[in-house]
Parts: structure tokens; C-alpha cells; sequence
């Protein structure tokens, strides 16, 4: 169970934020109506959520997952693999001090995106991208594996960040999408198939009692309901525009 999670509030930088899409720009005044309703859906799940202020000097700094990736016992500082986005690290250092006392930290050269890291129970996945490279993973893998925990590293051929593409929920059941369907990695899980052409569902988080779930693909949500889920189905149009899924924007621990 979660019980408490951490955002931070879109800047009005964000539409100028680093992006891959084509999908145009975002609109700032619905993107913070759509972050608010983020918020609730989170407190809906019952945790407690810590909202930082926006910092303009760091468009893309809402994304607070890429800075931290967190266990029950201690919080790993990241290394963004993006030049831009090293200094989002301070603040959510400085904050994660209010709950943790233990710390580890990824090293230049190594490079570790928080979007690249997949925790399911007590075994992590590592994802090697664009953002997160072989030295940061192999970096990540060492700490946890010195903690008694699992990992393994997973090279990305498609996605953007290993979470693109996969989320665990509960009971050996997973959603994936695209290369993680038949990867050699994921076969002894159970799975929520993702199509092609409703990619971008396969982001979602299991929060408690509730998986939420980008709006607009029926499918996916039925299935999830089906595997005996309550969801909460959130617009994440302009998230989107700038390569933002529902797992980017909190910390949950």
C-alpha cells in the first residue's frame, strides 16, 4: 500500500519542455486542470500527496519520477540522462529527506531515467534508453542487488522509457504493450495485451485499491476491469504532447 506520493506543479516553461511527439502544443491552462484532476484521482486512492511549486528553470521538471527511484528502505537519486533536467534532482532530494533516511545515488557518466525503472515486488527492471544508459543501469543494479533485491537490465529497441510500454499491477499480472508482449524478460507474467494502436494505455499505475488510466481507450480499461480492477480514467492530452504518461508525474512510496 502507498501511502504517500509526491507531484509538482507544471510551469508555464513546460510547453517549451523536451519533447519527441508530433502531437503539437500544449495547452497550459488545460494542462493544469488536467494535473489537478491528477491530484484528486491520487488522493481518491487514499495517500497523502506533497504538491512542490512549479520552477521554471526546469521545463519538464513535473515529471518527478525520472529524478528518484524509491524502495521501502531508501531513495536512489537519479542522473537524468537529459542535460536539462540534472538540476530537478536537488529539489526532490531535498524533499524526499522529510521521509527517508538512507540514500544512494547514479554517478556520471552513468545516466538513469526513473521512467526506466519497473518495480515489481522485490525484483526491479531496468530499462537502457535514450535517457538511461548501460553504466546508470549497471549502477541502479548493484545498490538494489546490495539491498536483497532482484534486477535485471532490459535494453529498449521502441520504446521511450521502459515504463512506455509496461506496468505491474498485482499477482504476477502485468500490462504491456509493443516489444514487451513476447519479450523473453516478461514471460512468466500474466498479461493485460495493450494494442498498437492503444500504446499509450499501457502507462498506467496501480494505486492502492485503483489502477488509473489515461481516458479514451476502452479497451484497455475493460480488460483491466475485467482482471477485477476499479479504474479512475484521467485526460492526459497535453502530458502526451511532451512524452508524459500517469507514472511520470508522481512519486508513490
Amino acid at each position: 500500500m502507498f501511502k504517500n506520493v509526491i507531484v509538482k506543479k507544471p510551469g508555464k516553461s513546460y510547453v517549451n519542455g523536451l519533447t519527441t511527439s508530433n502531437l503539437g502544443k500544449a495547452d497550459y491552462d488545460l494542462l493544469l486542470k488536467q494535473h489537478a484532476a491528477y491530484i484528486e484521482a491520487l488522493k481518491t486512492c487514499g495517500v497523502s500527496v506533497t504538491e512542490l511549486e512549479a520552477s521554471e528553470e526546469f521545463p519538464d521538471s513535473c515529471f518527478v519520477e525520472d529524478a528518484a527511484v524509491l524502495t521501502p528502505e531508501f531513495a536512489v537519486i537519479t542522473n537524468p540522462g537529459a542535460d536539462s533536467r540534472n538540476g530537478e534532482i536537488v529539489e526532490i532530494e531535498q524533499t524526499l529527506k522529510s521521509f527517508y533516511n538512507t540514500f544512494h545515488y547514479i554517478n556520471a557518466p552513468g545516466t538513469l531515467d526513473g521512467g526506466d525503472v519497473l518495480q515489481v515486488d522485490d525484483h526491479f527492471y531496468i530499462g537502457i534508453s535514450e535517457r538511461t544508459n548501460e553504466a546508470g543501469a549497471k549502477q541502479l543494479k548493484d545498490i538494489l542487488e546490495a539491498n536483497s533485491y532482484q534486477a535485471t537490465i532490459v535494453p529498449l529497441k521502441e520504446f521511450f522509457h521502459l515504463k512506455t510500454g509496461i506496468a505491474y499491477l498485482q499477482n504476477n499480472l502485468i500490462v504491456v504493450a509493443g516489444e514487451f508482449v513476447d519479450h523473453p524478460d516478461f514471460e512468466h507474467y500474466d498479461k493485460i495485451v495493450v494494442s498498437d494502436s492503444d500504446e499509450y494505455s499501457a502507462n498506467c499505475i496501480l494505486v492502492n485499491d485503483y489502477v488509473i488510466i489515461p481516458k479514451g481507450y476502452e479497451e484497455t480499461n475493460r480488460k483491466i476491469n475485467e482482471a477485477g480492477y476499479e479504474t479512475i480514467e484521467l485526460e492526459m492530452s497535453e502530458f502526451q504532447k511532451q512524452d508524459g504518461g500517469l507514472s511520470c508525474l508522481s512519486l508513490r512510496f
